[in-house]
């Protein structure tokens, strides 16, 4: 049996949880998600409590109970706090800048790059340099985030790129001339 899935969800107030036929669906104050659960996989409330229960002890049950289960309380928080995840962009004459619901990104090629703002995401920017992605869905919110990063890498000689906050880049010793080695 999963250690995950046995964890209790605690759904806060202003929450709430409905299953019915296969389908989750978290309704909260910043929106409303909902997620089909296969398997034989059932939901129970117990006051502010939720539990994930297998209902039987197959390899393929007991592997989607803490999915699930992580999933469900990855909804639950995202209606209720919502998820954020930050980026630096780093470059010498590099910035990004929020125009109208786009991203436009000035990261070293020879034209601004714009990323257009997805449904259901925030896109920010506080400064220049930095870039804040929010939203309710966990999974949406990390894919558009890694979708930002990949436009230009972090490379490793100067450290120049778009990284997640607090993203440490290896630096790599540049080339040497060779001068005055036998």
């Amino acid at each position: 049996m999963s250690r995950i899935g046995k964890k209790v969800i605690a759904v806060p107030a202003g929450v709430s949880v409905d299953f019915a036929e296969g389908v989750v669906t978290v309704k909260g104050p910043k929106g409303q998600l909902t997620r089909e659960i296969k398997g034989n996989i059932d939901i129970k409330h117990e006051g502010a409590d939720m539990h994930v229960l297998a209902l039987d002890e197959t390899k393929e049950t007991n592997a989607l109970h803490g999915l699930y289960r992580a999933l469900i309380a990855d909804m639950v928080k995202g209606v209720s706090e919502g998820f954020t995840k930050g980026l630096e962009v780093k470059g010498v004459g590099w910035k990004a800048a929020m125009n109208g619901n786009k991203l436009v990104l000035n990261v070293g090629f020879s034209h601004p790059i714009e990323f257009v703002q997805p449904e259901g995401i925030k896109i920010e920017c506080p400064t220049q340099t930095e870039i804040t992605v929010s939203g309710i869905d966990k999974v949406q919110v990390g894919q558009v985030a890694a979708d930002l990063r990949s436009i230009r890498k972090p490379e490793p000689y100067h450290g120049y790129g778009i990284r997640y906050k607090g993203e440490h880049v290896e630096h790599k010793e540049g080339k040497t001339s060779g001068k005055g080695k036998k």
